[in-house]
């Protein structure tokens, strides 16, 4: 497969000196949770159970997921103990045990979602690999204006099919559409073999020394924390669904003038309130800024530089909310010259070399049996807000800002966890039965909805989210 890779990154930072790792715990939980800045003393709290049969692929997508899974569960965890009045040193912080069906379960939360028995819309015609004259494209049209965009960009017209964007781009070398598609605001990407890419799972740091909001005691480890939800799609919704789960108010905010997916909304809107405001409109925007200024944390997914001309950007929003958990999300990490364009899971996994590991024997590239970027990317923003509001009440006071990229995830899973035989998980010869993590909800905005159940496991976590999704943009723009 001709080399396409993406352009060299700048290197990451050195990281700082870790605390010594408890013996006997598992390598890529403990990857994440010392990425994440947690207590290494508190890895041996943690353990996993359930099948092993699950998430099968060529890279260690199982034990990617559960350990951000576990990061996740230990930082609730953490908190939860902080909350109730636990002790500093952590030492009433809950056991946790995850189950690797309910994290397989729940990685794929969007293909076992049934609305009134209605399986969702997956991916569009226009999305997907395309053979092309030196290799294989792969596309991502699932909104209309990305797929407008890219017939515009091919000279098509707008009615299109898949047999026609077949025979041209059969006839186009790879590379060249993926710029003419980027130039175009497009989104499609070569598939390219895997390069040595080392880029970090998270960056933090610490602003400033402003005090948080006070919390009062609470049962939920984020009960009363307001989070604004300005994220679109899986990573970012993953993350703001599962601090909901936790107590979290969050309020997600859409333009008016960008469409939404409904059946994404509907798996990913649970636990959550939405509404729609125009940041352009001067009533609008004074809405939002009254809900900024009472906000606890504040997660953006859109790509780099697109909510600065708002005043939007983390160094903004930090100056502006002392005390503040700032969260920026993107595709392609946070350096180098991709790091500016739109991208999505499937794009990263042709752009990092993950198609071309998981191709099938004829070469036709492949997938993870997940979206496991996303979704994984999700639990670890969910993780690293978690232990940014206990260190900010546990004498480490300051705004904190946290950045993620999918690439730096897909980083991890390339080169970072060791794809072997794992020894930390407890015997469990049941076979895989997803029916074992999947419920039923009536009474939501959707009607009744099928869906999984969430998958963290530290003693004390709800087993579902306290409302359904309501329907997306229609909530008043207000804290509760």
């Amino acid at each position: 497969m001709t080399d396409r890779s993406l352009p060299a990154q700048d290197p990451a930072p050195a990281p700082a000196p870790a605390e010594p790792l408890p013996s006997g715990v598992d390598g890529p939980t403990a990857d994440a949770w010392t990425a994440l800045g947690g207590p290494a003393a508190l890895l041996e709290r943690v353990s996993f159970h359930g099948p092993d049969a699950v998430l099968p692929s060529r890279l260690p997508v199982r034990r990617l997921a559960r350990a951000t899974v576990a990061a996740c569960s230990l930082a609730a965890a953490e908190l939860a103990a902080q909350r109730s009045g636990g002790p500093r040193s952590g030492g009433s912080v809950a056991e946790v045990r995850v189950d690797q069906g309910a994290v397989a379960t729940a990685f794929v939360s969007e293909r076992h979602l049934r609305i009134d028995g209605r399986a969702p819309v997956s991916f569009a015609p226009l999305s997907g690999f395309w053979q092309t004259a030196d290799g294989w494209l792969r596309t991502h049209a699932n909104y209309p204006h990305h797929r407008d965009r890219l017939l515009t960009a091919l000279g098509l017209p707008a009615d299109t099919g898949p047999e026609r964007l077949a025979a041209v781009l059969r006839e186009q070398p790879a590379a060249a559409v993926q710029e003419r598609a980027y130039a175009a605001g497009a989104l499609a990407v070569a598939v390219a073999p895997v390069r040595e890419l080392v880029l970090p799972l998270v960056e933090r740091r610490t602003v400033d020394a402003a005090a948080p909001r006070p919390l009062a005691p609470a049962e939920l480890p984020a009960a009363g924390i307001r989070v604004l939800d300005l994220t679109r799609v899986i990573a970012g919704p993953v993350a703001t669904r599962t601090l909901a789960l936790l107590g979290a108010d969050v309020l997600r905010v859409d333009s008016p003038r960008l469409p939404e997916a409904e059946d994404a909304h509907a798996d990913t809107g649970f636990g959550k309130r939405s509404t729609r405001l125009d940041l352009a409109a001067a009533t609008d925007r004074a809405v939002f800024e009254g809900l900024l200024a009472a906000a606890d944390v504040v997660v953006t997914a859109y790509r780099p530089g697109a909510l600065d001309a708002y005043g939007l950007a983390a160094d903004e929003l930090l100056a502006r909310r002392p005390g503040l958990v700032a969260v920026e999300l993107n595709a392609w990490g946070w350096t180098g010259p991709w790091s500016g364009r739109r991208g999505f899971d499937s794009l990263v996994q042709a752009g990092c070399g993950i198609a071309a590991v998981e191709a099938a024997a004829d070469g036709r590239p492949g997938v993870l049996p997940a979206q496991a970027l996303d979704h994984g990317t999700g639990y670890l923003i969910a993780a690293g807000v978690l232990r940014a509001l206990t260190e900010q009440r546990t004498g480490r006071p300051g705004s904190r800002h946290l950045r993620y990229s999918l690439a730096g995830t897909a980083s991890w899973l390339l080169q970072g966890i060791a794809p072997t035989a794992d020894p930390h998980v407890l015997p469990n010869d049941e076979p895989y039965d997803p029916a074992r993590w999947i419920t039923e909800t009536d009474g939501s905005d959707y009607g009744r909805l099928r869906h999984a159940r969430p998958p963290l496991g530290h003693a004390g976590a709800p087993t579902d989210w306290s409302r359904p999704p309501g329907r997306w943009g229609t909530d008043a723009p207000v804290w509760r």
